[in-house]
């Protein structure tokens, strides 16, 4: 394991402790429903900065009707009425509803990825910590994947750090390493985000963050290690093994 984090995750985690994700200043979600055309977005997007808002996430889909769905998140700007009724006299957009951030609702997200019976352990953990956690105000939510395969789960891995939100990766398995250890390396130095690993043959050990033994403690210290409120801080225990 390397001596020290890269400084890409020292720098997001400490960001991630002192923030608290149900308490957020200025921010609102905006979500509309068109439908679809070429320029729509570029629309959107111009009229907010038009009223100086800036745009911190954006998830648009098609739904099976051929309806566009646009969720936006922004923050700067006090003009919510009339970037409501701007957006809404847009070409093509049937309607606009203010909303409440996805990280209002459901705050930092902890990612368990590996072999079913181990994952949902550590899930098993993480749920019982995360309730304790947001009944104090804060929002922390779990997401689980059972996935098989080096190929596939070093897949999943990368994709991590295109998720929004999320605050730390758990490995759960009873074997990984070759490309997903490589993943590994790739999402704590590239995204910032921490990797903790059941303890498990194979060299993912060797890079993850933290290593814990038991998967019902591994899903409950993945919840402190992220929480605003919790003092337990993954840089003072960096490189052990529980």
């Amino acid at each position: 394991m390397d001596n020290q984090p890269p400084e890409k995750l020292k720098g997001r985690y400490r960001w991630i402790k002192k923030h608290s994700a149900s308490d957020e200043t200025g921010g609102f979600a905006i979500e509309l429903t068109a439908e679809d055309r070429r320029g729509l977005i570029a629309d959107v997007s111009g009229l907010i900065s038009h009223y100086n808002g800036n745009l911190t996430y954006m998830q648009s889909w098609i739904e099976y009707d051929g309806a566009t769905h646009i969720l936006i998140q922004i923050e700067g700007s006090n003009s919510i009425d009339s970037i409501l009724e701007g957006i809404a006299s847009i070409a093509s957009v049937k309607s606009v509803n203010l909303r409440q951030t996805y990280s209002r609702t459901y705050g930092k997200r902890v990612i368990v990825m590996g072999g079913g019976a181990q994952v949902a352990q550590v899930a098993s953990g993480a749920i019982a910590e995360a309730d304790r956690h947001n009944i104090r105000g804060e929002r922390i939510s779990v997401d689980t994947i059972a996935i098989v395969g080096e190929n596939e789960i070093a897949q999943a891995v990368r994709a991590v750090g295109r998720l929004h939100r999320a605050a730390i990766l758990v490995l759960a398995g009873a074997l990984m390493g070759g490309e997903i250890s490589d993943a590994v390396r790739e999402l704590k130095s590239q995204y910032g985000i921490p990797v903790m690993s059941l303890k498990m043959a194979g060299s993912v050990n060797r890079v993850s963050d933290i290593v814990v033994t038991d998967p019902l403690e591994a899903g409950v210290m993945a919840v402190m290690l992220i929480s605003h409120i919790g003092k337990f801080n993954l840089l003072k225990v960096y490189g052990k093994e529980y």
